[in-house]
């Protein structure tokens, strides 16, 4: 098959990320795999989404980073969606905010055209644009979710403060990797305005209450066609470990990864979760969880399979890959029969 995966940009890809772990695990496979950059798709008067992409193929490597660097250096090629069988839409609009207001909603845009052209695209396009912003999370039960308001308006921030015996997290709506996340409590108490008032520049704040176990960090765990992901008995799960002094344990932030035992109790939070996924066609998702509550569902570009992968030994990207060429041979089987977002959780 053909495969390619959505990015930022070449220059941000870091070889690190999950997706060119993906990639590589894919090209192991013997598949074509091709990077594109949102700025880099497009369409054409027949119809079809046409793109830029690196491709490389015909080589062997000693591993990812050399396959991945030997993938940066190529020059930009041209393919279009008649050309390919799956579509991963594996960039994080978040990281477009403030520069390329444009790119954060392309890849959905291109991602639906490619659907129309017989392509699996994976996450479902239509439900990944519909939880661009942390929005996306309320519409789980409540059960599974920190108290929380969503507003612009500092009374009811507050408000809600008190309510929260003066202990609770201020984040943006949109964003992710930890950025402008605050802990406010008596001692910043202080600063309370200016912080509403910084969250507020990029739109809606998120006020949520505090839960005493984010002290130990979170639990990141993989989810695939609304499962945990396993392999031979080992789930793609880590615990995130905050840096000292820091309320975030996301890894860009400054957490560090260790391992975790899955209990009972995070696998009934990802069976909860299970149904709404499946509806909506969500492949690949991580939940991070802190003590019996969830505190995110990352839908964009959930990472940490390489970490978990060196951690437990197991090759996680590659199952995900094998549960990528299933899909393929479904839509070719019931050829036009099963809709994309089906196929995406099938």
């Amino acid at each position: 098959m053909h495969i390619a995966f959505i990015i930022n940009s070449h220059e941000t890809e870091e070889v690190k990320y999950t997706t060119p772990t993906l990639g590589y695990a894919a090209y192991k496979r013997g598949h074509t795999v091709s990077y594109i950059g949102v700025g880099e798709l497009g369409y054409d008067s027949d119809g079809n989404l046409m793109a830029r992409c690196k491709t490389i193929s015909d080589r062997k490597f000693k591993g990812q980073e050399t396959y991945f660097k030997a993938v940066q250096e190529q020059e930009l090629t041209p393919v279009s969606s008649e050309n390919l069988d799956v579509l991963f839409l594996r960039n994080d609009p978040s990281d477009e905010i403030g520069e390329r207001e444009w790119a954060q909603n392309a890849a959905f845009i291109f991602g639906e055209i490619a659907v129309r052209n017989n392509v699996l695209v994976l996450n479902h396009p239509s439900s990944l644009a519909s939880a661009v912003n942390k929005m996306y999370f309320q519409h789980f039960p409540e059960v599974l979710r920190p108290e929380t308001i969503i507003t612009r308006d500092e009374k009811e921030i507050r408000d809600f403060f008190k309510k929260q015996k003066q202990k609770m997290i201020l984040k943006p709506l949109k964003g992710s990797g930890g950025t402008n996340v605050f802990m406010m409590d008596k001692k910043n108490e202080h600063n309370l305005s200016q912080t509403i008032e910084a969250i507020c520049r990029d739109g809606y704040v998120i006020a949520q209450a505090y839960l005493p176990a984010a002290t130990k960090g979170d639990t990141r765990l993989i989810l695939m066609n609304g499962e945990p992901l396993q392999v031979d008995g080992e789930y793609a799960v880590i615990q995130r470990v905050n840096a000292e002094g820091d309320i975030r344990s996301n890894i860009h932030a400054g957490g560090r990864p260790d391992t975790v035992k899955v209990t009972d109790q995070m696998l009934e939070l990802a069976e909860i979760v299970r149904p709404k996924l499946v509806q909506d066609g969500m492949f690949l998702v991580g939940i991070d969880i802190v003590g019996d509550k969830l505190m995110e569902i990352n839908v964009f570009s959930p990472g940490g399979l390489n970490m978990m992968g060196r951690a437990y030994e197991r090759d996680f990207a590659k199952e995900v890959i094998i549960a990528i060429e299933r899909k393929v041979a479904y839509k070719n089987t019931y050829e036009g029969y099963l809709e994309n977002k089906m196929l995406a959780t099938l």
